[in-house]
C-alpha cells in the first residue's frame, strides 16, 4: 500500500491558498479516480483505494503543516 499525504493547514481560514496545495491536489486525485475521504484516523482524513492497480491512502492531516509529522507516523504505523 502506497501512503500519498498532501500537507495542509486545518480550517476556512486556509481554503483554497498555497498553504493548502497539499490538500487541493489530493482532493485532484481522488475525484480523479473515484475515492472519498470518508475516513477519520490518527488526526487525519483518509480516502483508500485503488490507483494504477496499486492500494493507496490519500491523507490530509488535519494538524498545522508544522505538526504533520506526528499525523503521518501514527498511519504509518497503522498501515505497516
Amino acid at each position: 500500500m502506497w501512503l500519498i499525504v498532501g500537507l495542509g493547514n486545518p480550517g476556512e481560514k486556509y481554503d483554497r491558498t498555497r498553504h493548502n496545495i497539499g490538500f487541493i491536489c489530493l482532493d485532484t486525485l481522488a475525484r480523479r479516480h473515484g475515492l472519498e475521504f470518508r475516513t477519520k484516523r490518527a488526526n487525519s482524513l483518509v480516502a483508500e483505494g485503488t490507483i494504477a492497480g496499486q492500494r493507496v491512502a490519500l491523507v490530509k492531516p488535519q494538524t498545522y503543516m508544522n505538526e504533520s509529522g506526528r499525523a503521518v507516523s501514527a498511519l504509518r504505523s497503522w498501515y505497516k
